[in-house]
């Protein structure tokens, strides 16, 4: 337990901050498992108007820290790769 008053404030700041990153990364796994998704069903055309979406999400993601900048780089790579093959 916190026995500062500023230890208490940043408790509960850290609690808030653990929650909105929870959301963010759900966020990004959603994003990630429906392009995936899209990528097994084969719909080009729903790729491509989706695929600039993920790569926004992905980095909107990166941008408030939830995730590091390679890992969303490393993720639109590969699924860039899958689409490529798919083509």
């Amino acid at each position: 337990m916190p026995n500062t008053a500023s230890a208490i404030r940043r408790v509960r700041r850290v609690v808030k901050q653990t929650a909105v990153n929870r959301l963010r990364k759900s966020k990004y796994r959603a994003a990630v498992k429906k392009m995936e998704d899209l990528i097994k069903s084969g719909e080009k055309e729903k790729i491509k108007k989706f695929y600039n979406d993920f790569q926004s999400i992905l980095m909107l993601v990166v941008k408030t820290g939830a995730i590091n900048k390679k890992t969303a780089s490393r993720k639109i790579s590969r699924i860039s790769k899958k689409i490529s093959k798919k083509s």
